[in-house]
């Protein structure tokens, strides 16, 4: 079992989906923000591309915060969206290539004009007054290797270059603009409740008379105990969707101090499949106007039949080779294909080390099926992956 650390946030009643738009407003990126299509955190180069912003954006506003915007097209701001992302130990890939590594926080942030299933992605970088450098190489980056911001190009130095605070004043400007107001936070709500989720039965609750928290799912009764599937979680004051998931069910609790999530994933084979609990997500609100999230890992990954598994595994690495070859699947293989995501990590939880890799691989191919569950299953496995252990390698 692992327990992460603590993520203690002060409550500045910002709008996050407010701060993002005027974030835009300011023409192209800057030295205080950047903005991105989509990140790619599955490959070597997709890591270092990340981390190299990470790092200039840092060095160059050591008192304010800085930003990276993700699912925003480059040439015109159009706000695209991407998937839902709850990583959270992002930070950890951070502190393991990067000396002085700043503190970091993704969330994910709603748009009205977006599908329930697309977010907008803030990167917030808090300043460090430290210079933060790589402590080792990744893809092309070399160890010692420095980086900042001038205007909007990343650009690299070298150690001991003069820290500026030019940008000081602008953001603090910027984040005060997009403070919320109870206008907002009433908007937002009667949009969960009456627009977004009518169907769903959605619930409300206020904690310490600041905070409004937004649920919705379906409910299901397995064994005495109630799940929730198709799940939506969102903090109105600062427009963050705490917790999505198209597939995965979870159990919700919580009294007049803290809102609890307690993910479970189904895995199995063979169509025979059990509730494994993944993590729990605990979050705590205090009266100074702070809140925290303490995330517990709970997943121990359940051990098959090895003979079983290579057949499995040799069959899922036929059938990617059959699509990838052009080649037309039959209707059982078509169904087969929903399960190659989960089996393909039962695999690799099971000691098959390139399984993992494998299904990285076989990503274009998933992603092109006709079947959309297919895709949809790859992305939750790949967030299951994640969650149980950041791979900074």
């Amino acid at each position: 079992m692992e327990i992460c650390d603590k993520e203690s946030f002060p409550l500045k009643m910002i709008n996050k989906r407010l701060l993002i738009k005027n974030l835009l407003a300011h023409n192209d990126e800057s030295s205080f923000y950047d903005k991105k299509r989509q990140l790619n955190l599955h490959t070597r180069e997709g890591k270092a591309k990340f981390l190299k912003h990470i790092c200039a954006l840092s060095n160059s506003n050591p008192t304010n915060n800085s930003y990276i915007v993700v699912g925003v097209e480059d040439h015109d701001n159009e706000i695209v969206g991407d998937d839902f992302f709850d990583d959270s130990r992002i930070q950890n890939l951070v502190n393991a290539f990067l000396e002085n590594p700043p503190k970091i926080q993704y969330e994910n942030i709603q748009f009205p004009n977006l599908s329930k299933d697309k977010v907008i992605g803030l990167v917030t970088i808090q300043p460090n007054a430290a210079v933060s450098f790589f402590k080792k190489g990744i893809h092309t980056i070399v160890a010692q290797s420095v980086f900042v911001r001038i205007g909007s190009n990343t650009k690299q130095t070298e150690l001991g270059f003069e820290k500026d605070s030019q940008n000081e004043a602008t953001v603090l400007s910027i984040e005060n603009n997009s403070r919320n107001s109870i206008g907002d936070t009433l908007d937002g709500v009667m949009d969960f409740m009456n627009n977004r989720h009518k169907d769903m039965q959605p619930k409300y609750k206020v904690f310490k008379e600041l905070f409004v928290l937004c649920w919705a799912g379906i409910p299901k009764k397995i064994k005495g105990q109630t799940f929730y599937s198709r799940v939506d979680i969102e903090l109105i004051n600062e427009q963050i969707k705490l917790f999505y998931s198209v597939l995965d069910d979870v159990q919700i609790e919580y009294d007049d101090d803290q809102f609890t999530i307690t993910e479970y994933v189904s895995l199995g084979l063979n169509d025979k499949t059990s509730f494994y609990p993944l993590e729990r997500v605990s979050i705590h609100f205090e009266e100074n106007g702070y809140y925290k999230i303490d995330r517990e890992m709970l997943f121990v990954p359940p051990e098959f039949n090895r003979k079983m598994l290579h057949h499995i595994y040799n069959s899922n690495l036929a059938l990617i080779s059959k699509m990838r070859k052009g080649h037309e699947l039959s209707h059982r293989e078509l169904k087969d294909l929903e399960n190659v995501p989960s089996t393909f990590m039962i695999c690799y939880l099971n000691g098959f080390d390139d399984a993992k890799e494998q299904l990285i691989v076989a990503k274009p191919f998933l992603k092109a099926a006709e079947n959309k569950i297919v895709y949809i299953a790859f992305k939750e496995v790949m967030r299951i992956l994640r969650k149980m252990k950041y791979d900074v390698g």
